[in-house]
């Protein structure tokens, strides 16, 4: 008798912890469960420790409330007939005062988000070229993002942010790119150097020309030099010979000068050989001819005078 006191006791005690064990539930933080009383909705329990009536009341499932991210794969063809390859990066998270239609509206939510993007992305490259898809990236994402939320917020989801993590075009696509970019590169870099080559030539230039005008004042201050050496010496001539004429002094000058030119060429290393007629007579001819000169230039001047 008192065994079977003490047995059916003990099939009490199971059966009271097994009980208790069931209306426990344990639910961690950021996490929903959803209770359901014999089929139908009863409530949702939070982070924390909650109770049910075991065997009644059954756990549906639960609602992640983190901020979830979902990347979706899509090939489409952009305005100029160029497949892409693009991954979608959508964050979301459900909305705490839509609960309900969150969990009871969707069947499969992620599924059912990737199917919007599909269609939107489809929708919106297309009628871009592919340069314009690296371009304005930004601009699809917000368009996914603006529609994705229209139509996801009735489902109790709201979308955080969408990004275009990565656009991949064909292969043969991004040969064509490279090699248009490398020619591009170098017509830039031919034009930098043909200008380069510009200035050089102008400043080239530029340095001649200053060194000609500079060596032609040289010349120009040179001869000023050497005539106004002339006068001096005709002027002291005249003023030391008083019966000599300036014509004999000029000629005498000239002469001198030839000797010089001569003593000149002569001590010049540089020169290979140079020809010229000297000799006692070859003098006594320049000095002639040099006379002459004077003779004719002084008729020329008196013809001049008289008219």
């Amino acid at each position: 008798m008192i065994q079977e006191i003490f047995t059916s006791m003990g099939i009490g005690t199971i059966i009271l912890a097994v009980l208790i064990f069931k209306s426990i539930v344990m639910v961690e933080q950021k996490t929903i469960i959803v209770i359901q009383r014999l089929g139908k909705f009863q409530q949702m329990a939070k982070a924390g420790l909650n109770f049910i009536i075991p065997f009644i009341d059954t756990k549906a499932g639960s609602l992640n409330m983190r901020v979830q991210q979902l990347d979706v794969d899509i090939e489409t063809k952009t305005h100029d007939d160029v497949f892409v390859n693009l991954r979608v990066s959508v964050q979301y998270k459900v909305m705490p005062d839509k609960l309900i239609d969150a969990f009871y509206a969707l069947e499969s939510p992620r599924h059912q988000i990737s199917s919007y993007i599909f269609d939107d992305v489809r929708a919106e490259v297309p009628k871009m070229e592919l340069d314009d898809v690296f371009s304005k990236k930004d601009d699809i994402a917000d368009a996914v993002r603006q529609n994705l939320s229209e139509s996801m917020f009735e489902y109790g989801y709201v979308i955080v942010k969408a990004l275009i993590t990565d656009i991949d075009p064909d292969a043969h696509v991004k040969e064509s790119m490279n090699k248009i970019n490398a020619a591009k590169r170098e017509k830039e870099a031919a034009v930098e150097e043909a200008e380069a080559l510009k200035i050089r030539v102008v400043k080239a230039a530029e340095a001649d020309a200053e060194s000609k005008r500079l060596s032609g004042e040289g010349i120009a201050q040179q001869r000023l030099e050497i005539v106004r050496g002339f006068k001096e010496s005709v002027e002291d001539f005249q003023k030391t010979l008083k019966d000599i004429t300036h014509e004999e002094v000029m000629q005498f000058v000239l002469l001198t000068q030839y000797f010089d030119t001569l003593n000149n060429i002569g001590q010049n290393g540089k020169n290979t050989s140079i020809l010229i007629p000297h000799s006692p007579g070859s003098v006594k001819d320049f000095q002639q001819q040099m006379m002459e000169g004077t003779l004719v230039g002084s008729k020329l001047q008196e013809a001049s005078d008289k008219e």
